[in-house]
C-alpha cells in the first residue's frame, strides 16, 4: 500500500479522428494497492485526476476541457525481479467519476458525463520502496451527451509513488 502522483498528457478523440493535436498536461494524486499470488497481482488505485485536452470548435476557436475525477482502476499484472527491485506489467478497467460535477469547457460547461470507463496499461519498477510508472488510458465510453458527436479522452501518464507498507 502507498501513495503516488503522475502528471499525465491527455487528448479527446471524436469519431475516430483526433479533434486536434493539442495535448495538454494535467496530474494525478492518490493511493495504490497491490496483493499478489502465484506471480500475479491485483493491484487497485484511487486517485484524484485533473486531465484536460485541448480542441477546435465548429467555427474554428480554440478551445480547452477540463475534467477533474476521482479514478478507480483495478490492475492485473505480474512483477519479474528479485527482491526489493522488479520490472511490472498491468492492465486492467479504469472507471472515472466527475468530481462535485466539475467539467469545463469554453463552448459548453454541460457538453460532457459525469461517469466513464476505460482501459489502461503500462509497465512499471519497484526499486526498494519506490515505484516508477508509464501508463497508456484509451477511454471506452462516449463522454460527450450528444451521440452525434462521441468523444473519448485517452492519455498517456508517467508517475512516482511510496510504498509504506
Amino acid at each position: 500500500m502507498g501513495i503516488k502522483g503522475a502528471v499525465n498528457f491527455s487528448s479527446l478523440k471524436s469519431d475516430g479522428a483526433w479533434l486536434n493535436s493539442d495535448t495538454k498536461a494535467g496530474f494525478q494524486a492518490g493511493i495504490w494497492g497491490r496483493v499478489g499470488v502465484a506471480g500475479f497481482h491485483v493491484q487497485p488505485e484511487l486517485y484524484y485526476a485533473q486531465k484536460k485536452a485541448g480542441y477546435e470548435t465548429e467555427d474554428g476557436t480554440n478551445s480547452e476541457a477540463t475534467f477533474k475525477s476521482v479514478d478507480l482502476p483495478v490492475l492485473l499484472g505480474t512483477r519479474i525481479g528479485l527482491g526489493p527491485i522488479g520490472v511490472r506489467i498491468q492492465a486492467g478497467p479504469v472507471f472515472s467519476f466527475a468530481h462535485e460535477g466539475d467539467i469545463k469547457s469554453v463552448a459548453n460547461t454541460d457538453a460532457y458525463k459525469k461517469s466513464s470507463t476505460g482501459i489502461i496499461g503500462g509497465v512499471g519498477a519497484d526499486i526498494s520502496k519506490f515505484t516508477v510508472d508509464l501508463r497508456y488510458e484509451h477511454g471506452l465510453s462516449n463522454i460527450s451527451k450528444d451521440n452525434a458527436h462521441k468523444q473519448k479522452i485517452s492519455m498517456w501518464s508517467i508517475g512516482v509513488g511510496y510504498s509504506f507498507l
